[in-house]
């Protein structure tokens, strides 16, 4: 026979128990919310895709260039605050351009997903590729976001060429699967 202590504690664990299956739920239902949502307002259009040119990014690979502080620092009147000043202020623009990629690429994403979603044929195989690829652009954006912050403190450099060569495949690749004469508004 349980005794009293031994019932309440049985209690208190299914009780946190059916809480915990009700927060995973919930949780589960807002993420496929959000996943359905997310393809909603993309129009997969070939034109639309052709926009997405990373020449809007090619500032990136200039922008935290060493040769600036260097040419700065030979100038007369230079002062240590001039490269802290400069350096902060292309962090936040090179973060803002990041903020972009990232976008575009997770549009990219939920495009291909789209195009996955509604294709006759079984794309098992995109899908594998399509997730290593999220996986390289995660840990790439993370690298890069380090390599900024050291970067404001004047301690490395940033190369952004990785995410931006990721960026541009995942967009080819959605261009082949797009013909130009398609048009889908999802």
């Amino acid at each position: 026979m349980l005794g009293l202590e031994e019932v309440y504690v049985m209690d208190l664990v299914i009780a946190i128990s059916i809480l915990t299956a009700l927060a995973l739920v919930t949780v589960l239902a807002l993420l496929i919310r959000n996943v359905a949502r997310s393809g909603k307002n993309l129009p997969v259009t070939s034109e639309w895709i052709d926009d997405l040119s990373i020449e809007r990014y090619r500032p990136m690979l200039r922008m935290l260039d060493a040769g600036d502080i260097e040419f700065l620092r030979s100038q007369p009147g230079f002062t240590p605050e001039m490269a802290t000043k400069l350096r902060i202020q292309r962090t936040q623009m090179f973060r803002g351009y990041l903020r972009s990629l990232e976008s575009d690429f997770g549009r990219v994403c939920s495009a291909m997903k789209l195009v996955m979603l509604y294709s006759k044929h079984d794309r098992s195989d995109l899908a594998g590729i399509m997730f290593q690829q999220q996986i390289r652009f995660a840990t790439g954006m993370l690298s890069v976001q380090f390599r900024l912050a050291l970067y404001r403190w004047g301690l490395c450099n940033v190369d952004v060429t990785s995410l931006i060569k990721l960026f541009d495949g995942m967009r080819v690749e959605l261009r082949t699967l797009v013909p130009s004469s398609m048009s889908m508004s999802a």
